[in-house]
């Protein structure tokens, strides 16, 4: 089987989000399912891009889906484990915008997983992608600066 490889860009970091496992977030195996973990990065995408004043739904004018989600698992979560999620956002090419993280175990530092997910800004009138507007690409090219 082939595995999915991520290389996580550390130097795109706009923002890092402290979370904790819930009880809630955990499968049958006892540990963080796939589902929460969605869930997880989603909370931690919005918080991102919230505090750069880019709402998902919209980001100068134009709501964001995601066009595909790729994860790599590295080591398991367990509820009541405190994580820390890095979203990175190297700088956008065309129409999507590509968007990393990675989630850490707070105390350790350890790799729980790495993805990527893809975004796309469309027009409601069309119902295309389009370009990503350059406030956007100014509003992350601020943040990995500072």
């Amino acid at each position: 089987m082939e595995r999915v490889k991520l290389d996580f860009p550390a130097e795109a970091v706009i923002h890092r989000h402290p979370m904790t496992v819930r009880v809630t977030d955990m499968n049958y195996g006892r540990h963080l399912g796939h589902d929460a973990l969605v869930s997880l990065l989603h909370e931690a995408r919005i918080q991102a891009f919230a505090a750069l004043d880019l709402p998902e739904w919209d980001m100068h004018g134009y709501p964001s889906v995601v066009a595909d989600l790729a994860v790599q698992y590295q080591s398991e979560a367990r509820w009541p484990d405190g994580l820390t999620i890095a979203t990175a956002v190297p700088e956008p090419q065309g129409k999507s915008l590509t968007i990393y993280q990675r989630i850490y175990q707070l105390d350790s530092q350890q790799v729980v997983a790495t993805a990527r997910v893809n975004q796309l800004l469309i027009d409601l009138a069309s119902g295309r992608p389009v370009d990503v507007p350059e406030q956007v690409k100014q509003a992350l090219s601020r943040a990995r600066c500072g």
